[in-house]
């Protein structure tokens, strides 16, 4: 007897179907784990960099931190830490330099808590003295080189790299000043215009801006050229010794003082303001010397009289406009090109004019002497009492302070009430200090070699490699897959058994 039976024949064993299932899953699981491994975030390599800013009236502590890799040979660096130390500036301890190091000991301790201990070997320290210690060195360069010897004492002392203390130049102190105001707006690039950049300090002033009419062929002395992110830069600047606001000061009173005068009547001061002082203290700087009286009193009563346009009268007096064998000059004969786009002005000028809330140049600059000089119209006992929590030293100074910015922008570098909307009173740019020790650090990061990056697991040749390989074995393990559910269909026989 003959039965006919609709036998179904599965031409691939069952175990084949498996060993490719498996396949599959392994290629799958290999896929994504490469995937996951070659894009994993890769942990960011810092360097760090310590500068100590040893201004004439105090001394700060700048710690910056940057990629290990550079952009065009040039680290990107920024603000990570900052500390004002105690006290005044290391030129102030001429007479017992070891205090200068002393100074120092509590914001090193905080840079020590800042950078990672691991880093700490290899982070540079260095140390930059501006115009207070050019003073010293002038007066005295033997309690000059005692005071550095007793910071060099104190900073080789901690765990860090130390590189040097060492005095800038004033060419110095401009150029960087103005490397970090352009580095901190992102202009360093080619196509942008760059900003001007005005620094005012206790003993100098700083002037430094790019100008279409200056190649520094008529004043070579004002010409610095440099290299950044792959750019070029011919930099017009001028640093002006003795006409920071407190140098200023004293030359101010000094001429008030040339006949021996046992009473000065000073219009920069409000009117009620009234202090003894003493002839030594104000003659005790190079920048006055000179002038001292032959016979003078030991000492004079300082009475304020608070007229600003008087004022101003009277600080014009230390500027000299009369000589210039340029083609155009700024002051005591010193050449300058003319004014060229926007100005940050840092440092004393925004400290000033900040306090006297005078930091909006949109303000017409008629405005802004007008406000100024009810300022100083104003009693010395109504601004104490409006003030209360100020240092009295400095709060009976903000009037001349004032007058002498606006006198200096105006009269000595010639911003005009239409050019003077294009500077901006500035204190950080981004959350870094604008100052001259951020472009020192970042000129500085040009010596230090850079580390390699932590590279992915494979190089991207290598990924994109693998990633194809494993697509196509997965889509000819699909395709089987495929020939495997539907083959049977096609291939159906009627078997008699």
């Amino acid at each position: 007897m003959r039965t006919q039976k609709m036998k179904e024949k599965n031409p691939w064993p069952t175990p084949v179907t498996i060993i490719i299932i498996v396949i599959g899953v392994i290629a799958i699981v290999a896929l994504v784990t490469v995937a996951v491994l070659q894009n994993k975030p890769v942990p960011q390599k810092y360097k760090y960099g310590i500068v100590l800013d040893a201004g004439s009236s105090h001394t700060a502590l700048y710690i910056y931190q940057w990629p290990a890799e550079k952009d065009n040979n040039t680290g990107r660096v920024e603000q990570t830490h900052s500390c004002k130390v105690k006290g005044k500036g290391i030129s102030s301890y001429a007479s017992e330099p070891w205090k200068a190091g002393e100074s120092l000991k509590e914001c090193m301790g905080e840079a020590e808590e800042t950078v990672p201990k691991e880093r700490a070997h290899e982070t540079p320290l260095y140390l930059g003295a501006t115009a207070g210690m050019r003073l010293l060195d002038i007066v005295n360069s033997s309690a000059s080189k005692n005071v550095f010897q007793a910071v060099e004492n104190a900073l080789r002392s901690s765990p860090f790299s130390y590189q040097g203390a060492r005095i800038l130049s004033g060419q110095e102190e401009g150029a960087f000043g103005w490397v970090t105001v352009n580095y901190l707006d992102d202009r360093l690039k080619q196509g942008l215009k760059t900003t001007g950049a005005l620094d005012l300090g206790g003993a100098s002033t700083q002037i430094s801006f790019i100008s279409d009419d200056f190649d520094g062929s008529e004043s070579p002395i004002n010409s610095v050229n440099f290299r950044l992110y792959g750019n070029d830069y011919n930099l017009y600047t001028h640093s002006f010794l003795c006409y920071g606001k407190d140098q200023a000061l004293k030359m101010v009173v000094a001429n008030h003082t040339q006949s021996g005068a046992t009473t000065v009547l000073d219009p920069c001061f409000h009117s009620g303001y009234n202090e003894t002082k003493n002839y030594s203290v104000l003659y005790d700087s190079p920048c006055v010397s000179g002038r001292k009286p032959q016979e003078v009193p030991e000492k004079f009563d300082h009475i304020g009289k608070g007229n600003f346009q008087e004022c101003q009268e009277v600080v014009k007096s230390v500027f000299n406009f009369t000589s210039c064998k340029y083609s155009r000059c700024s002051f005591n004969g010193v050449f300058q090109p003319l004014l060229q786009g926007p100005f940050g002005a840092f440092s004393a000028y925004y400290f000033v004019m900040n306090f006297l809330n005078l930091t909006d140049t949109s303000m017409p600059l008629e405005t802004v002497k007008e406000k100024l000089s009810q300022y100083c119209a104003t009693s010395w006992d109504k601004i104490k009492i409006q003030h209360p929590t100020v240092n009295v030293k400095y709060l009976a100074e903000y009037c001349f302070s004032g007058t002498y910015i606006l006198t200096l922008l105006t009269e000595g570098y010639d911003f005009t009430a239409v050019t003077y909307s294009n500077i901006k009173f500035i204190k950080k740019i981004k959350g870094s200090d604008a100052g001259w020790t951020l472009g020192y650090m970042l000129n500085l990061t040009n010596m230090i070699p850079a580390e390699a990056p932590d590279s992915p697991p494979l190089p991207h040749a290598g990924y994109v490699s693998i990633v194809t390989i494993m697509t196509i074995l997965l889509i000819g393990l699909l395709l089987l897959l495929a020939l495997r559910i539907f083959w049977p269909r096609c291939s159906k026989k009627t078997q008699i058994v």
